[in-house]
């Protein structure tokens, strides 16, 4: 059974920080591709930022590049997302999502979320002006 849980979402002033936890477990994920995801209200769901577990490649989006940072820890299985200087636009439900391979990944990282297998539950990022 595999699992994502994520944690660490939270209420934050504009400009501030908070780093996202997804914790991964029911199998090994050395051959995957981590994502993080985020929907806003009204909003679909969009991708933030990816990368192979292997840590070869990661991919973000052009809100997120230089202020997110896609990171893990092996011993932990356990997938980051660090987020600095948030804004209001950032505020959304936050989720992990987890992708097996795909022929595709030799050309880019997966951007859909059907390109991904598994999510985790969402944490609430909320960022006041």
């Amino acid at each position: 059974q595999v699992q994502l849980v994520e944690s660490g979402g939270g209420l934050v002033q504009a400009g501030g920080s908070l780093r996202l936890s997804c914790a991964a477990s029911g199998r090994s994920f050395n051959n995957y591709v981590m994502g993080w995801f985020r929907q806003a209200p009204g909003k679909e769901r969009e991708v933030v930022a990816a990368m192979m577990w292997s840590g070869s490649r990661t991919l973000y989006a052009d809100s997120a590049k230089g202020r997110f940072t896609i990171s893990r820890d092996n011993a932990k299985n356990t997938v980051y997302l660090q987020m600095n200087s948030l804004n209001p636009e950032d505020t959304a439900v936050y989720y992990c999502a987890a992708g097996s391979y795909r022929r595709s990944w030799l050309l880019r990282l997966p951007t859909e979320g059907h390109e991904y297998d598994y999510w985790g539950q969402g944490t609430q990022v909320t960022v006041s002006s």
